[in-house]
């Protein structure tokens, strides 16, 4: 893969690159199954694919002129690292982590000044809690969030974050009800991504 092959694929294209878009029969954090699933973590094991995913991110944020780009953890950690080294100058980068009582914080001590202009980004969307929770946490700081951005939108098109939010792609991956599930039916093994 050549740089100008990664910058030319689109997210679905560099998920299969990674050997990230997986096919078979699995249980979602929802309940309900699917036939494909988007392992972020295959990817995110590349540095080149990530490294063009976060360049995505910044040529989508840039306009906002961030001071400060937050991820939620695991997977925006390095999304958020990678997205403020490609922004340049003194954008820094932190994390929202879960917190004990529920939600997620913004620990460790990072100073966030009210001034501070804050974009977020994330993994795969589909329910939108994540971003949510770390939009709360940014609040909780002080501060209001200017605009996020996800690696791919599988959401239903409905989440309102009351802020602007750009998806580098749409990945379309039906899923059903256990009780209507073509691939229990078929009787083909369910597997639960993450815990192997």
């Amino acid at each position: 893969m050549s740089g100008d092959d990664l910058r030319e694929a689109s997210v679905e294209q560099l998920f299969e690159r990674a050997g990230a878009l997986l096919e078979g029969h699995f249980l979602l954090k929802s309940g309900r199954h699917a036939g494909r699933y988007l392992e972020k973590f295959l990817v995110l094991q590349h540095p080149r694919i990530g490294s063009e995913l976060c360049r995505r991110f910044a040529d989508a944020l840039d306009a906002y002129r961030p001071t400060l780009v937050i991820g939620p953890t695991t997977g925006g950690v390095l999304l958020g690292f990678e997205t403020a080294r490609q922004l340049g100058g003194t954008v820094r980068a932190a994390f929202a982590e879960p917190l004990a009582a529920g939600g997620r914080g913004l620990r460790r001590g990072w100073p966030i000044d009210a001034a501070e202009r804050v974009v977020l980004v994330d993994d795969i969307l589909t329910t939108g809690a994540s971003l949510v929770e770390t939009i709360d946490a940014v609040r909780a700081a002080g501060v209001e969030p200017i605009a996020a951005a996800v690696i791919a939108d599988r959401s239903d098109g409905t989440l309102d974050l009351g802020l602007p939010l750009h998806a580098l792609g749409r990945i379309e991956i039906p899923s059903w009800e256990p009780d209507a599930c073509p691939l229990c039916a078929d009787g083909v093994p369910l597997r639960k991504p993450g815990s192997s």
